[in-house]
């Protein structure tokens, strides 16, 4: 068993509060000392409430999603013994209401370009393959509902 802890802190400052004026700006901490500014999205509270500049929830866990997923998907290709320059992935979420009407991230799109290099060539067959162990083996992948599909490139240099 694994476990991972993080902090969240939030202010109110001066803010009345009860009449939803009030910053949505807070920070995260993580166990190895990182910070991160983070605010709600202003596609959901406007600004000057929300910071734009600052990470959403939503753009978190997509990104979350995404890191997993290459973690996976580098490891797959070492043990592979492909060599690995450079992976980018541009993630891009899609929220819609559920059944119930609720807002979710219904679909989670990868689409990342990965760089091979070394004497292991790479066939087409091969990265798709990388791509459906990594999804498969992804812990977030595993934890959600949210549909993920991976819209892959690669080159070799």
């Amino acid at each position: 068993m694994s476990q991972h802890t993080t902090t969240l802190i939030w202010q109110r400052d001066n803010a009345k509060f009860t009449d939803k004026r009030y910053s949505r700006a807070h920070t995260w901490l993580f166990d190895g000392g990182a910070s991160i500014p983070a605010s709600s999205s202003p596609d959901v509270v406007p600004v000057p409430y929300s910071v734009p500049e600052n990470v959403d929830p939503e753009e978190a866990f997509i990104v979350s999603l995404s890191s997993c997923h290459m973690l996976w998907f580098l490891d797959f290709a070492s043990r592979g013994g492909y060599v690995v320059d450079s992976y980018r992935d541009e993630a891009v979420g899609v929220m819609e209401k559920n059944a119930a009407g609720k807002w979710f991230i219904a679909r989670v799109t990868l689409h990342s370009h990965v760089v091979f290099s070394g004497e292991k060539g790479i066939e087409g067959s091969s990265v798709p393959e990388l791509h459906h162990q990594a999804h498969e083996s992804c812990f977030l992948a595993n934890s959600v509902k949210t549909e993920i599909d991976i819209q892959g490139t690669w080159e070799r240099v």
